[in-house]
Order: structure tokens, then C-alpha cells, then sequence
């Protein structure tokens, strides 16, 4: 096992628990790195450096490059629903995620044998921080939403795009005019499945609370109660592994 500091390295299938039950997947797990102290107390459960496949030789790299390209445009994406609500465009910026945290994780899916058996590859969970853009195998139909009835709709893949979920510092940062997403994964193909996942964040040690804009929009009520982001994903990460 690579686990470096509960987060960091290869996960083996079952090692990922989400509420008490193993998922059918493994993964390659990377975050922003992190250097003691940096953050205080509150991101020292984080520190360490990421453990990059050496085979192919190039992989480091390709996944660098990848991660500012997503950053880039996640912090676009961010710049529209800052418009779409009524605020500035920097309104996401500064304290709240001018230092954006990221999270990376290239998970594999195995096959099933003979009939479906809907063995889940990842039970259903919303995200931790503001935005996730999902690239997954373009044959495979496996991720699945919640809609607001209460089903499960299957998210088909479409080539040459992301799925885009919400996260929960989003959620808040909203007062609830955005929901983040409930997802779940069932892989029911007979091939093995990959998808690559990068979490765009808030600052780690970003309050985060309604915003104006926001409460406005609810007729002044806050409706939702701060978090701080640092805590919020620590508190996630070391209970969401077997160790």
C-alpha cells in the first residue's frame, strides 16, 4: 500500500469506504502539495508530496500539465455562476479561492463477469468542495445523479466533455440556490472503466459562509451555516479509507 499520510499514492479495490461500505474501485490518489505548516495545525494531516506512477516515464508530466489546464477552467466556470448569480466576476476569488486547493483521482472500475450485478463501484456521496469536472471512458455508462424525485439518472457519457458536479462548499457559498450533486457509480460493462476526477477547492483554510448575493436571494435568510473547507475535507479523507 502507498498511502502516504492517509491520502496520497495507489488505493487498492476495497480500500475506499464511503458511509461504513467498501467501493468496488481502485485509484490513484494526488492533492495540492503541502509543506508543515504552511497552514497551521489544520493542513498537517495533508502534508506530503504525491507518489506519480514512473511508468510510462512521462505520466508526471502529462498529469501536471492536466491539472493546470483544469484549474484554468474551473476558475472560468467559477467566473460564470459568479455572473449568473448576480455578482462580480471575481466573486469567488480572494479569500475564498484565490489559493485554490485541488484533489486528483484516476480511478478504475473493474469489469463485471456474466450478469449485471450492480456491485457499487462507488457509493452515493456529494463532493467536498466547489466544483468537479469528471472525464470518463467515452463507452461506458456507469455515474449516476440523484434528480430531485428522488431517482437515480444514469449521467451518459457525451465525447469530448466533462461532467461538471457541484460540491458542498459551493452549495453553501450559495445558500442552497446550488445544490451539490448526490452521485453514486455502478459499472455494469464487462470492460474495465476509468475516469480521472479533479476537485477544484476553496483556499484550505477558507471560512465559508452564504454570501451576500446569495442570502438576498432567500429573502435575507441564511440558510445554510458556515464551514471552514481544511476541516471539512480532513475530516472526510481520514474517515473514508481502511487502512
Amino acid at each position: 500500500m502507498l498511502f502516504n499520510n492517509h491520502c496520497r499514492g495507489y488505493q487498492r479495490i476495497g480500500e475506499n469506504i464511503t458511509k461504513g461500505v467498501p467501493d468496488r474501485h481502485e485509484a490513484i490518489d494526488c492533492y495540492r502539495e503541502l509543506n508543515k505548516g504552511m497552514y497551521g495545525d489544520l493542513g498537517d494531516p495533508l502534508v506530503g508530496t504525491n507518489k506519480w506512477p514512473t511508468d510510462p516515464p512521462n505520466f508526471k508530466k502529462v498529469m501536471e500539465e492536466y491539472l493546470v489546464l483544469c484549474t484554468e477552467l474551473s476558475r472560468k466556470i467559477m467566473r460564470g455562476i459568479a455572473l449568473a448569480l448576480g455578482g462580480s466576476i471575481d466573486e469567488f476569488e480572494g479569500k475564498i479561492a484565490g489559493d485554490p486547493f485541488w484533489v486528483l483521482r484516476i480511478i478504475g472500475y473493474p469489469g463485471v463477469e456474466g450478469s449485471p450485478n450492480n456491485d457499487i463501484g462507488c457509493g452515493a456521496h456529494t463532493d467536498y468542495g466547489l466544483l468537479t469536472l469528471v472525464n470518463q471512458d467515452d463507452d461506458k455508462t456507469a455515474l449516476q445523479v440523484r434528480n430531485l424525485s428522488g431517482e437515480w439518472i444514469s449521467a451518459v457519457p457525451i465525447p469530448g466533455t466533462f461532467v461538471c458536479n457541484i460540491g458542498d462548499m459551493l452549495k453553501i457559498l450559495t445558500n442552497g440556490v446550488y445544490e451539490s450533486t448526490l452521485h453514486r457509480v455502478i459499472n455494469n460493462s464487462p470492460k474495465f472503466r476509468v475516469c480521472v476526477a479533479y476537485f477544484y477547492e476553496t483556499n484550505l483554510d477558507a471560512v465559508i459562509s452564504p454570501l451576500d448575493i446569495c442570502i438576498k436571494k432567500s429573502d435575507g435568510n441564511k440558510k445554510l451555516q458556515t464551514a471552514v473547507y481544511g476541516e471539512h475535507l480532513v475530516s472526510k479523507v481520514t474517515t473514508n479509507f481502511a487502512y
